[in-house]
């Protein structure tokens, strides 16, 4: 049996080997991608964000529990952008999840730059969309922070839920753009401790803004994840949010979104490939570099002049 044989009867070796071919970018990995392609779309995909430290794993880790008491599966992606000899975080939240780990109905995954050739925002994307179609009912992505990779995982994802503690503090004020963009639900973790409702209330106030100028509730949740307090609140909440997406055309617009999305990043990376690989390679690469070191040319009128011979 090939591996996509092996993949479509539900072997879940064969989907890690999927995930590595999408990982390390070989040559076969769209052929793979465009095979199993219209098995996608059935999964609803649950992005969890955060600062460091705020108890994401956790609550992915609950999620997960309360998604396969109700008989489901869930695949879950561990997004870490740092290299993993400097994320040290994430191998503790592994380990937790090792009770997890071992049921059949859930598939782990961790990601970080280093292992992803084509890009860490787009490979997590494809991993999403192999789990998909290998026939996860739920997907959890778990990304740290709210920066470009995040914002593009978003883009993947059906349902984005921010999580914050109170100690965030005045983080919130530089990711407050970043925040709103993305977020459908927020949660205030940890929320025994000092601060926790006053941060309930600066949320708030923020929902209340986006709210006038939208249309729509964004729901803050209070969790203390540790001893699952609120979590399945959030649940409820997250399946709420997954049936207003599925009113009228709100879910065509958003599955077109994701396709175009889909094309515009498989398109950058494939002219990506060509101009390192053709182009530019690092040898012509290098004798550019020396010329201009040397004071003959700048690196502007170069890049216009490469953009120029393409044309």
């Amino acid at each position: 049996m090939s591996i996509l044989d092996k993949f479509k009867s539900g072997d879940p070796v064969a989907l890690a080997r999927i995930i590595s071919h999408i990982e390390n970018r070989g040559p076969e990995t769209e052929k793979i991608l465009a095979e199993i392609y219209p098995k996608t779309g059935r999964a609803h995909t649950v992005g969890i964000t955060g600062p460091p430290g705020a108890g994401k794993s956790t609550i992915v880790d609950k999620l997960c529990a309360l998604y396969l008491e109700r008989g489901q599966t869930v695949g879950i992606i561990a997004v870490d952008p740092s290299s993993p000899f400097t994320g040290g975080a994430l191998l503790g939240d592994r380990i937790r999840m090792q009770d997890l780990a071992v049921n059949p109905n859930v598939f782990i995954r961790s990601m970080a730059t280093r292992g992803s050739t084509g890009g860490l925002a787009l490979a997590t994307t494809e991993v999403i969309r192999a789990l998909d179609a290998f026939g996860k009912e739920f997907i959890l992505v778990e990304t740290v922070g709210v920066g470009q990779v995040e914002l593009d995982v978003a883009e993947a994802c059906d349902t984005t839920v921010v999580v914050l503690v109170p100690e965030s503090g005045d983080s919130i004020q530089a990711m407050k753009a970043g925040l709103m963009e993305i977020a459908d639900i927020f949660v205030v973790n940890k929320a025994d401790r000092e601060g926790a409702q006053r941060l309930v209330s600066e949320l708030n106030m923020m929902v209340d803004v986006k709210r006038d100028k939208a249309g729509r509730d964004l729901p803050v949740v209070s969790t203390q994840a540790t001893n699952n307090g609120g979590v399945a609140e959030l649940l409820t909440k997250i399946d709420a949010e997954y049936e207003r997406l599925k009113v009228g055309d709100n879910f065509k617009q958003h599955r077109k979104k994701m396709i175009r999305y889909d094309i515009i990043k498989t398109i950058e990376h494939r002219f990506k490939s060509r101009l390192l690989d053709e182009i530019l390679p690092n040898e012509k690469l290098d004798q550019f570099v020396e010329k201009i070191y040397a004071g003959q040319g700048n690196p502007y009128d170069l890049a216009q002049k490469i953009i120029d011979n393409l044309k």
